[in-house]
């Protein structure tokens, strides 16, 4: 009996098994997605806990090999960084209170200089102070509610924070029971290379945190002497500004280098605004051109263009906690899958991660 056809060709076959493969990878994605949506006070603190054990964990373990109890390390690491950022935030806000107001004079006589240039019916300040009562009473529900909303979201926001030092604290301690317990969720003989893909991720996130910060290092350091030559007032603070916000990517360095030029202008005028611009830029171009090649394609193995597409990605999904987050797990991503195609296709050493000893 002759053998029947198959009803479609094999090449045919080959695209709608791939397809369905995609389509059940992006249907347990979005699924996952949307329970970490719903459950973003429990699973945030989590996933910031992890970047800041990876960025953590080789001061915690120089205070281990120096004979510290592993509880007591963690404790110093853990005091160690609420003190830098701390500090870090007192130096910032500092420096903006004492020039919040002359930032605020030089933008309304910006502001002022505009209208009066350019002469816009029912746009200048005037009108606006006018138009300012009969504003407040149309909106001041609206307000009222967002002060009300804002105050909500900003408790919610510490509260997230605070578990996330807790958290810290306890991986830092806790790191090597990690290892038995993700050998115990694997099923059948797969401890070793569950084991393996977590080491892994870890690693690609441990080493996104160490090139940030070291990029974040270099560019305060570089915006710091820049202002402090322009004569620049909290030009420490700004730089502080300039060193967290590198953390998140593109908007935190727009952020904080707008803040330093309108600092600049506030008090030292026009021209050394110029300056203080010109040495954001000239700073943000050796970071993209420089030391995000040479630093970060040493620790993350990721194109530049993927790390656009994550972070857009991550934004539309969680703002800008998700800008935050897309870059590492997009790291720790590519790193499982690296690890599953040398174990898979044979391109490097079978097992070879697995062997590695605990370190952490």
């Amino acid at each position: 009996m002759p053998a029947q056809q198959p009803l479609l060709p094999e090449p045919v076959r080959r695209l709608a098994a791939w397809c369905a493969v995609v389509l059940l990878v992006a249907g347990v994605g979005w699924v996952g997605i949307r329970l970490c949506e719903e459950l973003r006070t429990a699973v945030t603190p989590v996933l910031l806990a992890l970047l800041g054990t990876a960025l953590l964990r080789p001061l915690h373990r120089r205070l281990v090999n120096a004979k510290a109890n592993r509880s007591v390390a963690a404790a110093l690491t853990c005091v160690a960084v609420l003190a830098v950022v701390g500090g870090a935030v007192y130096i910032v806000v500092a420096a903006l209170i004492d020039t919040g107001d002359q930032i605020v004079a030089s933008l309304k006589d910006a502001a002022q200089g505009i209208s009066d240039r350019f002469g816009a019916a029912g746009t200048s300040l005037d009108d606006l102070a006018t138009n300012a009562k009969d504003l407040l009473g149309r909106f001041g529900g609206t307000a009222a509610s967002n002060v009300i909303s804002g105050v909500s979201v900003v408790g919610e926001s510490i509260a997230m924070a605070v578990l996330a030092l807790f958290l810290v604290f306890f991986f830092l301690r806790d790191g090597p029971r990690a290892v038995g317990l993700i050998r115990g969720l694997a099923p059948g003989g797969n401890g070793d290379m569950l084991e393996a893909m977590a080491r892994r991720a870890f690693e690609a996130v441990e080493g996104f945190m160490r090139g940030t910060t070291l990029i974040a290092l270099i560019d305060a350091v570089c915006i710091t002497v820049g202002l402090l030559v322009l004569d620049v007032p909290g030009a420490v603070g700004l730089g502080a500004l300039v060193f967290v916000g590198a953390y998140v990517p593109y908007l935190g360095a727009f952020i904080s280098g707008a803040v330093a030029v309108l600092v600049a202008l506030a008090d030292r005028g026009f021209v050394i605004a110029l300056w203080a611009l010109g040495i954001v830029l000239a700073v943000q171009v050796l970071e993209g051109h420089v030391l995000q090649p040479v630093i970060q394609s040493r620790t993350v193995q990721m194109h530049p263009a993927v790390v656009l597409l994550a972070i857009t990605a991550g934004a539309s999904v969680a703002g800008i906690l998700g800008m935050l987050l897309a870059v590492p797990l997009t790291a720790a991503a590519f790193a499982i899958v690296h690890e599953l195609r040398e174990r898979y296709v044979g391109s490097g050493p079978s097992g070879s991660s697995a062997a590695r000893p605990v370190d952490s």
